[in-house]
């Protein structure tokens, strides 16, 4: 159930950043970070009304104050990396957010086993070769890499709180609603405060209503994909669900080529067979 699950997550991440990058080229990131998770938020709404959420409020909802603030610090400063330097460089480094909820994980007292393990290091070197990795080029600016690695903390951060946020279904459904809301606010601060520098916040063109239903899969696919996290994270060893929900680069670059007919670089398809492997490795370990 837990591989499962977390491969789900990898999948819904993988799909959602796909079509955010996607939209990111009319519309700035900032943008379609808030109103995509506007929509999940507005969701997620209905549902905890209908759900009877709000019984399950209590001081765990703290650590889903503090994913929804992770998660758009990190965002931006992901996007912030990707404006400055190569994404070959800035996408297999933002990977090591994995390493968060493993590290806190392993302190906390689990420990996986020596099949697992390999499947933990074959895993995370297929991810960050599936990304496809710069090898050679011109030098990348420090600013790129502290930003890169700011993003990946976020990141990393965020996995780790949201498995706090909740101990059933209905407290689930409450902690991702608390953690929209609070990434709407944050990130809308954010997207005011560039407003008012004079950045705009829509194209010229405008978002068109042909972006809507995009814009509604990545913010419910992002959204679903915390969900299933957790639940995975609270039904098996972190190490395992951080790991397999790390591979989502491996999705949104088969996307790309899919949907876009993007060619895979052979390191790129050595790193998906790779995370393949770790994936079969962490299954049966």
């Amino acid at each position: 159930m837990t591989a499962f699950l977390a491969l789900t997550t990898s999948l819904l991440w993988g799909l959602a950043d796909f079509g955010g990058g996607l939209l990111t080229r009319r519309t700035p990131a900032l943008t379609v970070v808030v109103a995509s998770q506007a929509i999940a938020a507005a969701v997620l709404g209905a549902v905890v009304v209908a759900t009877g959420g709000w019984s399950e409020a209590g001081p765990r909802l703290w650590f889903a104050v503090g994913a929804g603030l992770a998660g758009p610090a990190a965002l931006f400063a992901f996007y912030k990396a990707l404006a400055l330097g190569p994404m070959g460089v800035v996408s297999p480094l933002a990977t090591l957010s994995v390493a968060v909820p493993v590290g806190v994980a392993l302190v906390l007292g689990e420990r996986p086993g020596l099949v697992q393990v390999a499947g933990i290091a074959v895993a995370v070197t297929g991810v960050v070769l599936a990304a496809g990795p710069q090898l050679r080029g011109a030098p990348v600016q420090r600013r790129t890499i502290l930003l890169t690695l700011a993003s990946a903390l976020g990141f990393g951060t965020l996995f780790a709180l949201i498995t706090e946020a909740s101990t059933n279904v209905t407290g689930l459904f409450l902690a991702l609603f608390v953690q929209r809301a609070t990434s709407v606010v944050a990130g809308g601060a954010a997207l005011y405060a560039s407003v008012r520098r004079g950045t705009p916040a829509l194209p010229e063109a405008g978002p068109g209503r042909a972006a809507l239903p995009t814009l509604a899969f990545v913010g419910l696919a992002d959204v679903a994909a915390n969900g299933t996290y957790a639940l995975a994270a609270q039904h098996g060893p972190v190490t395992v669900a951080a790991v397999l929900a790390s591979l989502y680069p491996v999705v949104t670059a088969l996307a790309a080529r899919g949907f876009l007919s993007e060619r895979l670089r052979g390191i790129q398809a050595a790193g998906a067979g790779l995370a393949l492997l770790g994936t079969v490795l962490l299954a049966t370990g």
